[in-house]
């Protein structure tokens, strides 16, 4: 049976972060490996890490020296993941208790290297908001005005990720940044339209900083994708258009 490493960084989400690990290990395929990347230094968080982690020998914990950040706290866990597959799953979210089974049947079906499904989105009262659909891309340019992809939703090969296609050090966008580097290395990001995973939406999160999305959405135009600085302004227009829409 193919090994699926998941992984969960963490930082601050200490109300949320026992149901996101059972949801993953409530999962009905079970040769998974959850992988935890510790990035906070609030020593009582870190003792509610360990006991979760006591609870299931699946659970392998990462213990940053100084916070990194989500997107380089996913690098050093795929670095030590064993997983053929690699799933993330943000520390406030949840899957469906089939999502991994049913989403690695489809990667296998159609030969995909990268896919992503559907997702609901939910406030912080667990109501639900609006369930955003997945769609297949291949080529960068359908992605460059918005980021229709949820990073709790994705599943990849182990092997897309090299020293040049990885989080790249942003506090925001990370995971939009990674999506568009695979895109334009010609692999198509299948989709898998089923509704496998709640997003939670807060209003604390460090997504929800509208300076800082700004700031790296910037970078991520002008220093990845290497547009000039006015394309790089344009793009980001739209960009934050678009997101107020979701």
């Amino acid at each position: 049976m193919i090994c699926v490493s998941v992984i969960v960084p963490y930082y601050k989400k200490k109300n949320y972060i026992k149901k996101t690990i059972n949801s993953i290990k409530l999962q009905s395929y079970k040769n998974l490996e959850i992988i935890i990347i510790y990035d906070d230094e609030d020593i009582e968080d870190f003792k509610m890490i360990k006991n979760i982690q006591r609870s299931d020998d699946r659970i392998k914990l990462i213990i940053n020296k100084k916070t990194l950040g989500a997107g380089m706290s996913r690098n050093i866990g795929i670095q030590k993941a064993r997983g053929k597959y690699i799933a993330f799953l943000d520390a406030d979210d949840l899957w469906k208790k089939n999502k991994i089974q049913l989403q690695l049947n489809y990667m296998i079906k159609n030969n995909l290297e990268i896919c992503h499904t559907s997702y609901e989105i939910l406030d912080k009262n667990v109501k639900k908001k609006k369930i955003m659909r997945a769609k297949t891309f291949q080529d960068y340019k359908e992605l460059l005005f918005s980021c229709d992809i949820g990073l709790s939703t994705v599943m990849l090969k182990k092997k897309l990720i090299t020293n040049n296609c990885k989080f790249p050090n942003l506090k925001t966008k990370e995971d939009f940044a990674l999506w568009l580097l695979i895109l334009k290395k010609n692999i198509t990001i299948g989709s898998l339209d089923k509704n496998l995973t709640n997003w939670r939406k807060l209003g604390d999160s460090l997504s929800s900083s509208v300076i800082q999305k700004l700031r790296d959405g910037f970078i991520l135009y002008n220093n990845y994708m290497k547009f000039n600085y006015l394309k790089s302004l344009w793009f980001l227009l739209i960009l934050s258009v678009n997101s107020l829409k979701k």
